[in-house]
């Protein structure tokens, strides 16, 4: 038996419900892992909601953890019980005690890591990745525009961006917020309560715009995003915080200086286990030096059974980098 978190229909954090599974043993590929943390990410809500779709109900939650594996599946050769690991790219279900997960999916964790801060880094760093050195690599003292610079996400942008050499223009939506994305090593910061951010972009680049922007916030921000591009610039939309982009009318593309648009995920560019390692292994570097730091706030961790407090505390805006769920 293990306790998980689950959801039986779509709504809001009301839905979430911890109950008991009797959990079969890992799949020839697959390992069983005990999970010493979970991550909480965004798209957990979407799922819930209904904007992506699970598979079946009764589902699952989440697709990250870090613990120890405690079973391996006839086949799997690379892991064996005890190790240490993590993984952000399992089915639904990682909001769990134990979790089975394939095997290709999991990477080995790192003694220099604990496993709160593999859960909190590691989808949000594998996405930072793949955008800043896959999707468009972003070149030293290079300007681009990063919005909601002080989520989980965009914290570890900042630092990454630092660590590059690269300027990143990070948008927030408080002052506070702000000193934290500057503290992260943001170049500039935009508060879009206050600030043009289109307006403010042109100022902070001398009227040259940039040539990439990076927007996980979706329908409130995607014409403004393209305002700040420069002429064949590129929009990267791989969010909907404020709801999806629909409905566009591709000649704006050609209206605002012939732009282009991706909208990408974690999916199209982590395919197979040596891809997995290659990202992860990047990731874990900057983690074990300190260039990237992440930490989690004490009032940002939630027991499992807490899961409904935890999805409406993010869904709040009122977090600053990562949360986790702590079995």
């Amino acid at each position: 038996m293990a306790k998980r978190i689950q959801i039986s229909q779509h709504g809001g954090p009301e839905v979430l419900q911890l109950v008991d599974i009797d959990l079969a043993d890992p799949a020839a590929h697959e390992v069983q892992i005990e999970n010493k943390a979970i991550g909480i990410n965004y798209i957990d809500t979407y799922f819930r909601s209904g904007l992506y779709a699970p598979a079946s109900m009764p589902s699952g939650l989440g697709t990250e953890a870090a613990g120890v594996v405690s079973k391996v599946g006839s086949a799997v050769t690379v892991l064996k019980p005890g190790d240490r690991v993590v993984y952000a790219q399992s089915t639904l279900g990682a909001y769990s005690e134990r979790h089975n997960v394939d095997a290709n999916k999991v990477a080995l964790l790192p003694d220099a890591i604990s496993f709160e801060q593999a859960a909190a880094a590691f989808l949000k760093g594998l996405t930072v990745h793949y955008l800043l050195r896959q999707t468009y690599e972003v070149q030293p003292d290079e300007v681009f525009l990063f919005h909601a610079a002080a989520g989980g996400v965009g914290l570890i942008a900042c630092q990454w961006a630092k660590a590059l050499g690269a300027h990143l223009i990070g948008t927030v939506g408080s002052a506070e917020k702000a000193r934290l994305a500057k503290d992260s090593g943001a170049w500039a910061t935009i508060n879009y309560r206050e600030e043009d951010i289109a307006q403010r972009v042109s100022e902070l680049t001398d009227g040259k715009k940039v040539r990439v922007v990076y927007d996980s916030v979706g329908k409130d921000t995607w014409e403004a995003s393209l305002d700040c591009l420069q002429r064949r610039g590129l929009m990267v939309s791989f969010g909907n915080s404020s709801g999806p982009v629909s409905g566009v009318n591709l000649a704006i593309l050609n209206q605002k200086g012939s732009l282009y648009v991706t909208r990408p995920s974690l999916f199209g560019y982590i395919t197979n286990r040596e891809e997995l390692q290659l990202a992860s292994s990047e990731l874990f570097s900057l983690i074990a030096s300190g260039a990237i730091n992440v930490d989690v706030p004490e009032q940002q961790k939630f027991a499992l059974a807490d899961a409904q407090q935890a999805h409406k505390t993010l869904e709040s805006r009122g977090t600053q980098g990562s949360s986790l769920l702590i079995p």
